[in-house]
């Protein structure tokens, strides 16, 4: 009892330094109208989640299928939304094929993994192959998750300088290890700013590695029709490219995918342990998506992304144009930089009396010294959501003085 009272003491106190530090972190719950707030908060970047399409094909999925899984994908988890739901992905897309996890964190740790494991197995009684892994410092927590529970003796890990492509190439071409995975966000989360994609796979190639691409914030709103970064830049269907993506986001549903070449889905489906220990997406949430990708597919000149984009850069500029510090967004997220994370709390709440809900964003998810608040843009925001986002702003800004 006496070790569990000081362990207990211990987290008081350490629970604590955080709320002094400003990184106490809390949940709270909404309304289905998000309480009537505006919200730039959320990443319903295309507007799909009120859809009642979407709705109406989880409701038939639950009726036909029930409300969850029941299994892992390789026993009772797998239905025939599955399969539809894979294929609409990889046509979407332009991908080689998709493989379906229950989270996009999950189709991130389970593919660095596998692909990790893969390449450094060798025939039983010979030494192991070696593996580097290249990841940018500033990757999504899952990526940074992943690249670590990837290491092993025989898999070294290597943090390169932020979009530093030269740097990716110089620890490439010094590596010891005969394999080598490049790692990166495609678009990074929370200042949404696009990472030099191209290079990288150039980077990749030159040197013999496979790229890694996390395209969870760029699915739906960067390339032809919203098919993600590398489809912009005519990378799609490269064998060497793998990428993951979360349905969460702009296909207003819940889970992730892999899109890649079949022998890499075949690593995974053999050698993932977040796909083959894990319960199955549960079938409502897979019709959901396909229906997102159904409505998408069938509403090309509506410009979804397109409008993303410009509802985004329309929020970046009344920042600016209010003197708060914004990084210049490439997508349909951007950061408006406060620094401290308790005066980033503060002006998180001087949002919400404005009726904004906008996210906050601390360390570890950002640098030291640049706290921030997140605003996420949304295709269906109207000029009344910009003037009163202004409002919020310009509160922040006179209460702030910065």
């Amino acid at each position: 009892m006496q070790v569990s009272g000081t362990a207990l003491e211990r987290l008081r106190a350490a629970a604590q330094a955080r709320e002094a530090a400003g990184l106490r972190r809390a949940v709270w719950s909404r309304g289905p109208d998000f309480d009537g707030m505006l919200d730039l908060a959320s990443n319903d970047y295309l507007g799909l989640c009120g859809d009642p399409r979407l709705a109406a094909a989880a409701g038939a999925a639950a009726a036909r299928w029930g409300t969850g899984a029941t299994g892992s994908r390789l026993v009772t988890g797998t239905t025939t939304l599955h399969g539809q739901l894979e294929a609409a992905l990889a046509r979407y897309t332009g991908a080689p094929g998709a493989l379906v996890l229950s989270s996009g964190y999950l189709a991130n740790l389970a593919v660095v993994t596998a692909l990790s494991t893969a390449l450094a197995a060798t025939p039983a009684g010979s030494a192991p192959d070696s593996v580097l892994i290249v990841a940018d410092e500033r990757n999504h927590a899952s990526l940074i998750d992943a690249c670590r529970l990837a290491r092993t003796r025989s898999v070294r890990l290597a943090v390169a300088p932020h979009g530093d492509v030269a740097a990716v190439r110089a620890l490439l071409a010094a590596r010891p290890e005969q394999s080598a995975l490049v790692v990166s966000d495609a678009v990074f989360s929370v200042g949404g700013t696009l990472a030099p994609v191209a290079a990288l796979h150039a980077a990749a190639r030159e040197h013999g590695a496979l790229l890694v691409l996390d395209e969870a914030h760029a699915l739906g709103v960067l390339g032809p029709a919203g098919a993600g970064a590398a489809a912009g830049l005519g990378l799609a269907g490269a064998p060497d490219l793998i990428r993951t993506v979360t349905l969460s986001k702009s296909l207003a549903s819940q889970g992730g995918a892999v899109l890649a070449a079949p022998e890499v889905l075949q690593t995974v489906i053999d050698t993932g342990r977040g796909f083959i220990f894990d319960t199955g997406l549960a079938p409502p949430s897979a019709a959901a998506a396909l229906a997102a990708l159904d409505v998408l597919s069938a509403e090309p000149r509506l410009g979804r992304g397109q409008a993303a984009l410009a509802a985004a850069a329309t929020l970046a500029k009344i920042a600016a144009d209010l003197g708060l510090a914004v990084v210049a967004p490439d997508a349909a997220v951007l950061a408006v930089i406060i620094g401290d994370p308790r005066a980033a709390v503060a002006a998180r709440e001087i949002c919400a009396r404005e009726g904004v809900r906008v996210g906050c964003f601390r360390p570890p998810a950002v640098p030291a010294g640049q706290a921030c608040l997140r605003l996420t843009a949304r295709a269906t925001l109207t000029e009344s959501d910009f003037a009163t986002a202004a409002r919020a702003l310009a509160k922040v800004r006179e209460q702030s003085g910065s």
